[in-house]
């Protein structure tokens, strides 16, 4: 009756539009406080998110600064295809997808694992201590982790390296070859990320039924076949949901990241595409050839989002979209 009567409601709030703008008008009166405080994110993004798209009109025009945005020359696809011919662009896609995959790779799993190895603590003090420690490096800027990384991590004067030569090494080049650079990366950036990305894991395993790791125990499971059987599976629904957004960003990548550990013995792997982004547009200024790479890497994660998604769906698990 109940469902019968609501149905009802909503057939007769079709019939009648007037119905809907009394509702309206009702419900603006009585909580006119949250929707003017509503106004300020969404004035935040239509300001900073909306309104600096009318400026990719500079990715089809041959921009003269002295012309202004809507003055200067219509080229159409002319200046993508400018940058499809450059040897930059195709090691800067190049590099972006490779250090954005291994990132997922590493990034995006070790998360996940710290999230299991911590549920399994029982002292909830020393799991406290242990998330906040790990929280830390995320609130960080990579400026500063840079510079920590060049005094621990130099091959001149490095503390790490100091040590291994008092122990009768030689130097690694941690972050003046590439292949070691490479290593290096990766690595600062799980250090840095992993902690922070335990968050929603953990609160996603705090919703588990304990009843499912009782019964799990009657049958026998031991720790791991816990995390396997009923853990996992649980928080399924949160690694697809991650993972299809962190594929949205697989032609993205930090410029601050990479700028704070570049330098100039290293080169084959710090050309990605906000790099040439910046060079192109902030120091060569020529900001048609930054706009059309930059939309050109939002709109192939664009596709890769959609493509995720669509795959989620198609192996029976919930979308984004």
């Amino acid at each position: 009756m109940k469902v019968e009567s609501a149905l009802g409601k909503n057939e007769t709030a079709l019939k009648h539009p007037g119905l809907n703008k009394k509702r309206l008008t009702y419900f603006l009166r009585r909580d006119w406080q949250l929707y003017v405080l509503l106004l300020i994110p969404l004035a935040f993004v239509l300001v900073f998110k909306y309104a600096p798209m009318s400026g990719l009109v500079l990715a089809f025009k041959e921009y003269k600064l002295a012309k202004g945005v809507w003055g200067s020359e219509w080229v159409g696809f002319q200046v993508f295809m400018d940058i499809f011919d450059r040897p930059d662009f195709i090691r800067a896609v190049r590099n972006t997808l490779l250090l954005n995959l291994l990132d997922l790779l590493f990034s995006f799993t070790m998360p996940i694992i710290l999230a299991l190895l911590l549920n399994e603590i029982k002292s909830v003090k020393f799991k406290r201590v242990n998330q906040s420690l790990l929280y830390l490096p995320h609130f960080l800027s990579w400026i500063i982790i840079g510079a920590i990384a060049y005094q621990l991590l130099g091959e001149g004067n490095g503390a790490i390296n100091n040590v291994i030569e008092g122990l009768g090494g030689n130097r690694v080049p941690f972050l003046q070859e590439d292949t070691h650079w490479l290593i290096s990366y990766l690595a600062i950036g799980v250090w840095q990320s992993m902690g922070w990305g335990t968050i929603l894991y953990l609160a996603s395993i705090s919703s588990i039924n304990p009843e499912m790791y009782e019964a799990a125990t009657v049958d026998g499971a031991g720790r791991l076949r816990k995390m396997w059987n009923v853990t996992l599976p649980s928080i399924r629904v949160t690694i697809v949901t991650l993972l299809i957004m962190n594929l949205g960003r697989i032609m993205d990548g930090s410029f601050e990241r990479i700028y704070s550990l570049q330098n100039k013995a290293t080169t084959e792997f710090t050309t990605t595409i906000p790099v040439l982004v910046y060079r192109w547009g902030i120091e060569s200024g020529n900001f048609s050839r930054a706009t059309a790479v930059g939309l050109f890497q939002a709109a192939i994660g664009l596709v890769l989002v959609l493509l995720a998604d669509r795959i989620a769906k198609k192996l029976g698990q919930d979308g984004l979209l």
